[in-house]
């Protein structure tokens, strides 16, 4: 059985056409201003966020550059500024660790830490978040804090850095006093060293000199 709109001619075919459009024309105007309104705010959106990142690109280079001149006021008012105007960008993620080795150098180890956490909450990329949590464990073990240490260096993903987040642990894991997981913690960064990586020595000499565990003790 055919449908009743298709045995209309073309005439009324053209009229009930109309009377629908004259029916709907409002939904239709509203529908047509919400698609052109959506598109344009899009497009604005979008070239607001190519200015914000071109700017914190300039932004970035000028507190780099501030940096290595060591002009340090100047670094630290533009690097504040960046943090406060571009939150959002990854600028102001590695402003904030550029800010932390800086800390580092001049030994306070309490600003790079509050330098790190702050990167560390604006950072969205795996990656990155891999790289502060392998510092933010630096700096809690030069702090003296080794549990803080393993449990930052335990936030490195599996895959990344493997020898030196290993390494790290080893050493968290040897001064509290759990040989048999330094140990493991030391082969498993041998593990990811080529044979004539620099830095391997280090960590065969820090493996050799762990206690020996309780079993050979005993045996």
């Amino acid at each position: 059985m055919r449908m009743a709109f298709e045995v209309l001619d073309e005439h009324e075919q053209g009229e009930v056409v109309r009377k629908w459009l004259r029916a709907n024309v409002m939904s239709i105007a509203i529908g047509i201003g919400i698609g052109l309104a959506m598109i344009f705010g899009w497009q604005q959106w979008k070239s607001r966020e190519q200015r914000g990142q071109a700017q914190a690109a300039l932004q970035y280079d000028a507190f780099a550059k501030a940096v290595q001149e060591e002009r340090v006021d100047d670094a630290a008012t533009i690097g504040a500024a960046l943090r406060k105007d571009h939150a959002k960008s990854p600028y102001a993620v590695f402003t904030a660790l550029r800010q932390a080795e800086v800390a580092v150098g001049k030994g306070d180890l309490k600003a790079a830490g509050a330098d790190l956490a702050w990167a560390d909450e604006a950072a969205g990329a795996p990656a990155l978040k891999s790289i502060i949590a392998l510092r933010r464990a630096r700096v809690a073990f030069a702090e003296g804090d080794a549990q803080a240490a393993l449990d930052f260096a335990d936030r490195v993903a599996k895959t990344d850095f493997m020898a030196i987040t290993n390494e790290l642990r080893g050493d968290a894991l040897a001064k509290l006093g759990r040989t048999d997981d330094a140990r493991a913690a030391y082969e498993q960064a041998l593990g990811a060293l080529d044979a004539q990586a620099p830095g391997r020595d280090v960590v065969q000499m820090k493996l050799i000199d762990l206690p020996a565990s309780a079993e050979k003790q005993n045996s």
